[in-house]
């Protein structure tokens, strides 16, 4: 009976779950590391899944590190 429902409530409410899920985790980490560290993390985890994105595109890193850092 609970996994119907709350298979119903993912689907019928998705963005609202994952934005529970994802305020529960900040204020868990709010608490426990505090604003500085808890924004360096977020930090980290938006790099990674940028870097991770453009690989899944296109799969050159070299090409996206190029971008950043060119040859001098």
């Amino acid at each position: 009976m609970w996994e119907k429902y709350l298979a119903s409530l993912i689907q019928e409410h998705r963005g609202k779950v994952i934005g529970v899920i994802l305020g529960l985790i900040a204020s868990i980490l709010f608490i426990n590391y505090g604003f500085w560290k808890t924004a360096f993390i977020v930090l980290c985890i938006a790099l990674g899944y940028f870097i991770g994105k453009r690989l899944d595109e296109n799969g050159d890193i070299r090409a996206w590190f190029k971008q950043f850092f060119p040859d001098k």
